[in-house]
């Protein structure tokens, strides 16, 4: 039913935005089940990344602990796929004089897309692209090189050596 789709988002989005937001993100906009977010790199790339991480792993451990009380009362756990990615945006109202819409635009936008996409096929909850595992000191793995849709070269591609509690395969 409609009402428990909207309770179920809004669970998930009560683990996302929160983190985001504490630290120094900017939760841009909601697009079905996904959001895009901002961290603003103010002069210190490495500042961000951390930052965005930091974020990223709380929200892991907020919907793990979700969907430990989820399972509890027979409802299906959340699964879900994040991607990091530091990279140069456009931004901006964007639309018609009718109709705007503040967002990001830009390759690193498509990038991250198309990242978020190949976590979910790949069965992980977070990976990260190579711009951004420069900038990251924690332990990454190289996951491998892909061919993502919309990027001539292949990508390089990680995720967290020590992974975060996962919803995949719960």
């Amino acid at each position: 039913p409609g009402h428990r789709v909207i309770g179920t988002l809004n669970s998930y989005f009560e683990c996302l935005v929160p983190p985001i937001e504490r630290y120094g993100g900017e939760v841009l906009k909601f697009v079905g089940d996904g959001l895009l977010a901002i961290f603003a790199v103010a002069g210190d790339a490495g500042a961000a990344c951390e930052a965005a991480l930091a974020a990223a792993r709380e929200a892991q451990l907020g919907i793990a602990a979700a969907n430990v009380q989820r399972q509890q009362t027979g409802e299906p756990v959340q699964r879900y796929g994040m991607a990091l990615h530091l990279g140069d945006v456009l931004y901006g109202n964007i639309g018609s004089t009718g109709r705007l819409d503040f967002t990001t635009v830009g390759p690193a936008v498509n990038l991250t897309a198309r990242l978020e996409t190949l976590a979910r096929d790949l069965g992980r909850d977070l990976v990260v692209s190579a711009g951004f595992a420069t900038h990251c000191p924690e332990a990454l793995e190289l996951l491998g090189t892909f061919q993502l849709r919309g990027f001539r070269d292949p990508q390089e591609v990680f995720a967290p050596v020590a992974a975060a509690p996962s919803a995949r395969g719960a």
